[in-house]
């Protein structure tokens, strides 16, 4: 039987809402094939390419003044690029499933680096591996420069090993605490010495610099390279369970139920870390349809803002406002708090961003004005009071518009409650009852819709 509910909630979750368009085809399918379909069209995958090439730290450091100054502003402009740019595929893509796994591995795989070409690289290993094997996604961002950089890998060698990325492996992205011991640490970190990248932005492994003394690493000694301690955390369901009570808390439920986990990872673990077959197990599992489930989550700044865009074809004149919108929620992509990445859950809300969560909307569709007091960014302030321009860097015309003839004459079918149900996962209270009943006007109905709190529920 065809469920336009559970749908809602996959979409919601698998990717970043369910659109009006998007009901007629997919009022037909069961769940098996809305999945399917989802992974169907995941198997497209539109790298960035926005940052041409990189400017060597060597060549920054011989530069003047003058010369250095502008390189650094050329970087600030590339990483605002690369997050509009990476906004707008987010907002406009077919493979949402795709895009959302690279948002999930974006927070897995916390990592923040000035060289935009550096973020770049990173963000597309991660989007081309988004539903892949997840050991080569793994290996590829160990050896990427941007997390070689982060966690100091670069200087990583022989009789002096560093241990900041084999902590981080260990405790972040693979095994998870409690499964490892500090040797465990101090010998993996001898396994991945010479570890670098050259002056080209490329993986080099410097055997020069590499310790080839026996290691024992998990009970087992050898001559141990990096790539064979990834092997050896991979053996151990324990990685497994780590990356799938992850992805439970995210796409799932903040509180996992361990059978349930304990499911997953029997699945990802017998097919050798794949990651589609997770995804397939996930998705169609009754349990993740259960009421309990469903409308529990936040969204999550960035689900947030590209539901918005998708849902009502949103165009910014002005694209530096996204990243407002980012730094009033508390989400700014390519800049997680630290390498464990954002906590997200009741992390995401507090007194200011849910009167901004609240506020957006009605400001965005209506092209008005909204007040950032309090939320400049850091690296802007020095320039902004060279410019004195601080008013106008916090009070800011959004400058954006919805398609609203595109929306309109996709929900001409559909009465106000069927456009409340695919808006809001939560289902109508009285409060929300009573927004149908007494808007007429169907433009202002969708703006009051998602204008409410539980529009910030999925």
């Amino acid at each position: 039987m065809i469920d336009v509910k559970n749908i809602r909630h996959l979409y919601s979750r698998a990717g970043f809402g369910l659109r009006f368009d998007q009901l007629n085809e997919t009022a037909n399918l069961t769940i098996k094939q809305a999945v399917n379909k989802l992974l169907l069209q995941a198997e497209i995958s539109e790298p960035a390419d926005i940052i041409a090439g990189n400017i060597s730290y060597k060549d920054f450091l011989q530069a003047n003044e003058g010369t250095k100054k502008m390189f650094l502003q050329e970087q600030r402009q590339q990483e605002k690029a690369l997050n509009i740019d990476w906004i707008n595929k987010m907002s406009t893509t077919k493979a949402v499933l795709r895009e959302k796994m690279t948002l999930f591995w974006h927070n897995h795989f916390a990592c923040r680096t000035q060289n935009a070409w550096y973020a770049q690289q990173l963000n597309n290993i991660q989007r081309e591996h988004a539903i892949g094997n997840f050991r080569t996604l793994l290996i590829e961002v160990a050896k990427s420069p941007a997390m070689l950089q982060f966690l100091n890998n670069q200087q990583n060698q022989k009789n002096h090993p560093n241990e900041n990325f084999a902590r981080e492996l260990m405790e972040l992205f693979t095994i998870g605490r409690g499964n490892y011991t500090e040797q465990d640490v101090k010998e993996s970190a001898r396994a991945f010495t010479g570890w670098g990248f050259n002056k080209d932005g490329k993986f080099v492994n410097r055997l020069n610099l590499h310790d080839t003394g026996s290691k024992t690493f998990l009970g087992k000694s050898g001559n141990f390279t990096g790539e064979d301690v990834i092997d050896m955390l991979l053996a151990k369901k324990e990685t497994a369970h780590f990356i799938c009570n992850k992805l439970y808390r995210n796409f799932v439920n903040e509180t996992p139920d361990p059978a349930h986990v304990d499911a997953m990872a029997n699945t990802f673990f017998n097919s050798n870390y794949e990651i589609k077959p997770l995804l397939l197990f996930l998705f169609n599992a009754d349990w993740f349809y259960a009421e309990k489930n469903m409308a529990n989550l936040i969204k999550s700044p960035v689900d947030f803002i590209v539901g918005l865009n998708r849902q009502f074809y949103i165009t910014y004149q002005n694209p530096d406002v996204v990243l407002q919108f980012e730094r009033a929620l508390g989400q700014v992509l390519f800049y997680p708090p630290n390498v464990a990445g954002w906590p997200g859950g009741r992390n995401w809300i507090d007194s200011s961003s849910l009167m901004y969560r609240i506020k957006i909307p009605s400001t965005v569709l209506n092209g008005g004005v909204i007040d950032f007091s309090g939320k400049v960014d850091p690296e802007d302030e020095a320039f902004i009071a060279s410019s004195h321009k601080q008013q106008q860097a916090v009070v800011t015309k959004v400058q954006a518009g919805a398609d609203w003839d595109k929306v309109l004459s996709s929900i001409k079918h559909l009465t106000k409650n069927a456009l409340a149900q695919t808006l809001l996962a939560p289902a109508l209270n009285n409060n929300l009852t009573a927004i149908v009943n007494t808007t007429a006007d169907t433009k202002t109905l969708l703006v009051e819709l998602v204008s409410t709190p539980e529009y910030q529920l999925c």
